[in-house]
């Protein structure tokens, strides 16, 4: 039997969303403005990186034609080298442009319903539900109680929460309540006990994950947040792919935040680390130790969380390069029968206005031995991807998608 592997980096849109103009994103393209801001010397940072972008190995696999067939457009300034990959582009039709509702879809389940969101107001979350959190987790009151940045609202309120024992509580343009607090002032456990209240408190509001920030730092000089986040999600709503794989007596490794997003169901192992570099070793580990049947399900956060957010547009560069340097090791590792997709959940284009996610498509590339070169052209779904990783590794067929498989392995 043969394994897959999937690697999402966090955020790489590619443009051309056809509804784009519904989320206040016509033309947004995560991947074509950074590479124009690179052609144009815009995204050098001294000791970082300087000139147009270099991903080679992806641009190999056919990253350029699929950016071309998801917007029309070629990235300014990157080699277009004959594809030896698959290449194409695939387009999201959950309602939401969050990372649950990517990331299932991907995984073979649309998400056709809308989360709940909080206002962009002062207080953001209503009165009873703070009330609520308060007195059953037994608090002296929460900070924050806003949209925010979870670095920049750290660095405000993290001296004000070490003296006064109030969690930071916030969100963002995502259906999330994100709790900051002090591994040591407060406690990591008693965090995550919070998040737990939390999380049976704003089911009703269909609110998409919980997210336990701890940090640690003596003042907000040098406050800084752990890799001990946890997301508290709510489960998907049917089966998945990832389900499928687990019932065949497969395994599916996690590499970063999967297991999180997916509620830990039929997640059979999960592996963290801080830091794209240091989930790469951790995915390429996960390789490793892969078997016949298995799935390695990897999440890159780092383009999404440091430099999308953040609308660093020289660092998610660097990221970029820095991954793609990296491609090799895990080329390297396949074997006959392995499947490698690399794609993204959503865009989160640096050059955009505000610090949102952007509606886009997103690449799907990729190779294998023994896999033909092929476009695949707009595929209408994420969930394309799930079911073609469930083809390959010889499973039914779920309800949503259509494996591409026959395109790439003729013999499929």
């Amino acid at each position: 039997m043969p394994r897959a592997f999937l690697f999402v980096l966090d955020s790489f849109g590619v443009g051309g969303a056809s509804d784009a103009e519904q989320f206040g994103d016509a033309g947004a393209n995560t991947f074509g403005h950074i590479a124009a801001a690179a052609a144009r010397g815009q995204a050098d940072r001294d000791g970082l990186r300087q000139g147009p972008l270099r991903l080679p190995n992806m641009l190999k696999l056919g990253l350029a034609e699929a950016a071309f067939a998801a917007s029309g457009q070629m990235p300014a300034g990157v080699e277009r080298p004959i594809p030896e990959g698959f290449f194409g582009a695939a387009e999201e039709v959950s309602k939401g442009k969050d990372t649950p509702s990517g990331h299932w879809e991907i995984a073979g389940l649309p998400v056709p319903f809308d989360w709940g969101y909080f206002p962009e107001t002062v207080p953001t979350f209503p009165a009873e539900l703070t009330e609520a959190v308060i007195r059953e987790a037994k608090l002296p009151g929460i900070l924050g109680d806003c949209h925010a940045s979870g670095t920049e609202i750290i660095a405000k309120l993290g001296e004000e929460h070490v003296r006064t024992g109030k969690p930071i509580c916030y969100t963002s343009a995502d259906s999330v309540y994100q709790i900051a607090a002090h591994e040591e002032h407060f406690g990591l456990e008693r965090l995550y006990e919070l998040c737990q209240i939390v999380r049976r408190l704003v089911d009703p509001l269909n609110i998409g994950r919980v997210i336990a920030r701890p940090f640690v730092g003596a003042s907000a000089a040098d406050f800084e947040r752990t890799t001990n986040r946890r997301d508290y999600a709510v489960p998907p709503t049917e089966p998945t792919v990832l389900d499928r794989i687990t019932e065949a007596d497969g395994k599916v490794i996690g590499v970063g935040k999967i297991g999180d997003i997916f509620a830990h169901r039929a997640i059979s192992e999960v592996r963290k680390a801080a830091g794209n570099m240091a989930l790469f070793d951790k995915a390429l580990g996960a390789i490793e130790d892969s078997r016949d049947g298995d799935l390695v399900f990897a999440n890159f956060v780092d383009f999404d969380t440091l430099f999308g957010h953040r609308r660093d547009v020289a660092g998610y560069a660097a990221a970029l390069e820095a991954f793609d340097a990296r491609l090799p090791e895990a080329l390297a590792r396949l074997q006959p029968g392995d499947l490698l997709i690399l794609t993204a959940d959503h865009g989160c284009d640096p050059t955009w206005r505000g610090t949102d996610h952007t509606r886009e498509r997103v690449p799907v590339i990729g190779t294998g031995p023994g896999l033909a070169p092929a476009a695949l052209g707009i595929r209408p779904t994420f969930a394309d991807i799930g079911e073609t990783v469930a083809a390959h590794l010889g499973l039914a067929r779920g309800h949503h998608g259509t494996s591409f498989l026959d395109t790439i392995r003729p013999d499929a």
